[in-house]
């Protein structure tokens, strides 16, 4: 009798895309709503952005239900955290807390590419970006998931100024308005949607501001025509807005 190899694969690829992208005094964290395998729309509405804390946003990206429980476990840790000590974990600590539950995981690991944005104690925005095992860098904006190679390249121009000559007389600005900002993640999207089977149906943008930023920038938040969203954080301190938009339901 011959020898038989078994296998089996608890994995699988759930489509969607996320991003995140830091300004001067606030973070932008979106993805889209749809979840697929292959070219089989499991549902049209699977959000991938969850709300951590007042200062902190967590997408998650790649297997569903790896991503589903991880988020579960970080705000259970947070939670305790808060139980603890009577105040919420800053944002750098959310990352190495992040680094260290993956790598506890590193030879079964959660299928799940993380990217974490909020804002830090010093009021900076900042975007932690982590591969499944727990690698992770700052960075000023990072995209994931199935039309990553689409989006990337995009954000490496528009925010790094990749491939870019300066402006004559000066240098490219370090950090984009907000305005700007929103626009480029609409511009991501969408343009993700027209070219990737995966993306999808609708677009969820968590908007973090510092509790030092005036609200001149409700307007442009405002003009994105959310259906529905709101204003989920707090009163006096950070600020978290929610958009949600429609993309192609196809």
């Amino acid at each position: 009798m011959s020898a038989q190899e078994r296998r089996f694969n608890p994995y699988t690829e759930n489509g969607g895309t996320i991003l995140a992208i830091a300004g001067q005094d606030f973070t932008v964290i979106a993805g889209d709503t749809r979840q697929s395998e292959g070219y089989n729309i499991q549902t049209r509405y699977a959000p991938k952005v969850f709300r951590l804390t007042d200062k902190a946003v967590l997408a998650v990206n790649g297997f569903a239900a790896d991503g589903n429980m991880f988020v579960q476990k970080v705000q259970q840790r947070l939670e305790w955290y808060q139980h603890a000590h009577n105040k919420e974990m800053p944002l750098r600590a959310i990352a190495r807390l992040i680094q260290t539950m993956l790598y506890a995981k590193r030879f079964f690991p959660y299928y799940v590419y993380n990217i974490l944005g909020g804002i830090e104690d010093d009021g900076s925005g900042a975007v932690y970006s982590f591969d499944p095992v727990g690698s992770y860098e700052r960075e000023a904006c990072r995209a994931a998931g199935a039309a990553q190679s689409l989006v990337q390249p995009f954000l490496d121009n528009q925010i790094y100024f990749k491939n870019q000559l300066p402006p004559s007389g000066g240098a490219h600005p370090k950090h984009l308005p907000l305005k700007e900002v929103l626009s480029l993640v609409i511009d991501s999207f969408t343009g993700a949607t027209e070219r990737h089977i995966e993306v999808g149906d609708g677009l969820e943008i968590y908007i973090v501001t510092a509790s030092k930023r005036p609200n001149a920038d409700l307007e442009a938040i405002a003009n994105l025509k959310q259906v529905p969203g709101g204003f989920i954080g707090g009163e006096d301190g950070e600020k978290i807005y929610v958009v949600r938009r429609e993309l192609k339901k196809d």
